[in-house]
Formats: structure tokens, C-alpha cells, sequence
């Protein structure tokens, strides 16, 4: 039986993946939680998991994040697989859905991962023709995910923030801008993560993803892993940061899918964005202020000398606690690396 559910839509604000351990408490507690988003493998069939997902839902937005649908494959879409998302989507009517830059099925046989692609013409028109025929089945445009990376192809003719731009400009997607894998794969591969920020369609970005990542340290080099599987770093926060001065607030989420914890260390951390959002808000706002009355008093002003704008105290705290113990996982990650 369908379930007419409220409009939720999805604000711009932290959310967190929803994971089996918490289930049971978020039924109980109803925490405050912007949303949720859950894979949609998990929900294809009808575990308990299922009818306790129809039961947050009419409490909080959903966004449905598909791992299996390999959108890069040569051999087009799974039509099984697209309508075993269709039928989430339309059971549970999430505010979002996404997908992976990814292909994971060769020969009928799916891959337990996420494998990339090279970016050249002829990968570009068939992840447009795929996702083409996905929009059409789920009657939505869909977001496009960033992957990790850890090798690159040399036949590449474009890098992976030109293939996504041009991507959006063929088959009408949206973005899912992942900003640990922005990071992981710019030091994996010796690359500017701003700069990958700065190229990809501003308007385009509908979601973005927060994790963690381990460190392993082989010999002489360091090459980051994208676990899911620890607090987000400092320099991810930083890097978020950039993201949102460059883009504005965006729908974020907390993903954490290894050694899983409490679920309040994941509100935790959605606490964190939201914080991080609002305080680059309120610079905003504080320096169109400033530019504005800058404008109206520079005539009056002896010597140019302009106002000083305050500021906000919260951001001295984030600055200082959220780096702080941000470094000491990175310490305790480097020793287990190490071990």
C-alpha cells in the first residue's frame, strides 16, 4: 500500500546518513536532525528497515544515494536495477536522489566497489545517454557524485571537474560535490582542490558530502584512503569552507559508514556544518554591510579610513576547538597507519 507522506523538502542544512545501529534510537528520540539520506540498495525490498524508514520519513526530508546503478557503464543501465529504484523512489518520495560517477557491473557481475572512468568524448556520451534514461525512469533529474581517486588514466582528455561541467550541460543533472573526495583525490593525484571547486557549475551543486578519511603512510608517501570512517578532518572543514564562500549553503551531509559510532557523534558533527554555514552567513551578510555603508560614508570618512566590521565570536571557537581535535585523530590516525 503507498503512503502519501508530507512535503519535506530538504533544506540547506546538515543532515545525516541514516545507518541500521541508529535506527531504533531515531525512532525513539526523534532527534533534531535537518535530514536524513539512506542507500538505496538497503531499501529495495521489505526488511524491518523499511517500514521504520516510512515512519521517519513523515518526520524528516530524505534523500535516496544509489551505490549500485553504475552510471559509467559501456553497456548501459541494469533495467532490473533502475526500476528497483524507481519503486524506492516513489514508495518513500525523497526530496533528492543521487548517484556515483562510477560503474560497478561488468558482464552481469557486480563489483563490491566504485570504480572510476576515464574522462574522454566517448565516456562523456555514454554516462549522458545513462543518465538520460535514469531522469527519464525516475521522471527527476538526479545528482552526479565526485569519486575518490588513487590512480588517474593516461588516456584522459579532460579532468574529472571538466567531464562533471560538461556532464551538467548535456544531460540536465544536477552536482552531489563530495568535499573529502575533492581532497583525498587532490593529494592522491597532485592536484588543486580549490581550483577542482572553482571549475565545476556553481548552480548545478545540489548536495554536498562531508566524511572522514584515513591516512596510510608507505615509506616516504601518504596516500588517503575515503573510509567513512572518522570525524571530518581539519583540513576538509577548511576546504568545506571554500566550498560554501564559493557556492553559498548547500544541503550537507555527515557520512560515516566504517566503525560507526553514537549516533549524537554524527549530530555532533552536523552541529559543526551547520555552525561553519552560519558563520559564513554572517560574514557575508557583515561584509555587504560594510561594503554598502563603506559606499555611503567614504566621501565623510577622513583619509578613506573605513569602519571596522565585528566579529562573530562563535567563529573564534570553531577555528580553535574544531582543528584542535581534528588534529589529535589525525595523530591517532597516523600511529595506527604506522602500527
Amino acid at each position: 500500500m503507498s503512503v502519501t507522506f508530507p512535503r519535506l523538502p530538504i533544506p540547506r542544512m546538515a543532515g545525516i546518513g541514516l545507518r541500521s545501529p541508529h535506527i531504533a534510537e531515531m525512532l525513539t528520540r526523534r532527534p533534531s536532525a535537518g535530514w536524513l539520506e539512506v542507500h538505496a540498495e538497503n531499501y529495495m525490498g521489505d526488511a524491518p528497515a523499511v517500514a521504520a524508514l516510512e515512519t521517519l520519513r513523515c518526520h524528516y526530508p530524505l534523500s535516496v544515494h544509489g551505490v549500485g546503478l553504475s552510471i559509467g557503464s559501456a553497456g548501459g543501465i541494469d533495467a532490473a536495477h533502475l526500476e528497483r529504484l524507481r519503486q524506492v523512489c516513489l514508495r518513500f518520495q525523497p526530496d533528492l536522489v543521487s548517484e556515483h560517477l562510477a560503474w560497478s557491473v561488468a558482464d552481469g557481475t557486480y563489483l563490491n566497489d566504485l570504480l572510476p572512468l576515464r574522462y574522454d568524448e566517448a565516456a562523456l556520451a555514454i554516462v549522458s545517454a545513462n543518465i538520460g534514461q535514469v531522469q527519464d525512469a525516475l521522471k527527476r533529474p538526479i545528482l552526479i557524485e565526485n569519486l575518490s581517486a588513487y590512480v588517474a588514466f593516461a588516456g584522459s582528455t579532460m579532468d574529472e571537474a571538466q567531464f562533471l561541467a560538461e556532464l551538467v550541460r548535456r544531460s540536465g543533472c544536477g552536482l552531489l560535490l563530495d568535499v573529502n573526495n575533492v581532497h583525498v583525490s587532490a593529494h592522491n593525484l597532485d592536484f588543486d582542490a580549490k581550483a577542482y571547486i572553482d571549475a565545476l557549475p556553481a548552480e548545478a551543486i545540489g548536495e554536498i558530502h562531508l566524511a572522514g578519511h584515513a591516512v596510510n603512510v608507505i615509506g616516504d608517501d601518504t596516500v588517503l584512503i575515503d573510509d567513512h570512517g572518522s570525524r571530518v578532518p581539519a583540513v576538509v572543514w577548511e576546504l568545506y569552507a571554500y566550498a560554501l564562500r564559493r557556492i553559498g549553503a548547500r544541503p550537507t551531509l555527515i557520512e560515516w559508514d566504517t566503525e560507526v559510532p553514537a549516533l549524537d557523534v554524527l549530530l555532533g558533527e552536523a552541529m559543526w556544518a551547520d555552525m561553519l554555514s552560519a558563520v559564513i552567513a554572517f560574514e557575508h551578510r557583515g561584509k555587504t554591510a560594510r561594503d554598502m555603508r563603506d559606499a555611503r560614508f567614504s566621501t565623510v570618512l577622513p583619509f578613506g579610513r573605513k569602519p571596522t566590521g565585528a566579529r562573530m565570536p562563535v567563529l573564534a571557537a570553531f577555528e580553535t576547538v574544531r582543528p584542535a581535535n581534528a588534529a589529535a585523530h589525525a595523530t591517532r590516525s597516523h600511529r595506527h597507519a604506522v602500527a
